[in-house]
């Protein structure tokens, strides 16, 4: 039986989020941009201050008692380039263990769930080219490109 839970998250869960977080920023930077690990850490700060100052939903995955996951989201965002009122997750981590087992689907799920519940049109996302398993997560769940992102290295 599948004991996989989710949960709004609390301040109980600040913690769990911050570090695993910080442990899977990687994964949100293309492999050409050269970038420190100090500075890594406090851009990831700077986003749960921003995403905590501001009306959001924090989801937590559990399973077996544990800790396995969490997705942020923003639902006072609106799309930057047509206003269209959305939700938009700002950062999905689940346990590097814990990865294929259904995890993030259910936690983009629950985020699907409360977006439709606070009359959210749209639910949106970023992700790195490179970041192949993300991405075909995102496709499996009905995630279409809608813009891309283009970069250069001077």
């Amino acid at each position: 039986m599948d004991d996989l839970t989710i949960r709004p998250g609390d301040a109980r869960d600040r913690d769990f989020i911050q570090t695993l977080g910080r442990s899977t920023l990687r994964s949100s930077v293309a492999p050409f941009r050269f970038v420190t690990d100090a500075v890594l850490a406090a851009s990831y700060e700077r986003l749960l201050e921003v995403f905590y100052d501001q009306s959001h939903v924090a989801l937590v995955a559990r399973r077996g008692g544990e800790a396995v996951g969490f997705l942020l989201m923003l639902d006072e965002l609106p799309d930057e380039v047509t206003m269209s009122p959305q939700a938009f997750i700002a950062y999905m981590a689940v346990v590097p263990a814990m990865r294929g087992q259904g995890v993030g689907k259910a936690l983009l799920k629950a985020a699907e769930d409360e977006a439709r519940r606070r009359g959210l049109p749209y639910i949106g996302l970023m992700v790195t080219e490179e970041n192949v398993a993300a991405r075909a997560l995102y496709d499996s769940v009905g995630f279409r490109t809608e813009r891309r992102l283009l970069c250069k290295t001077l």
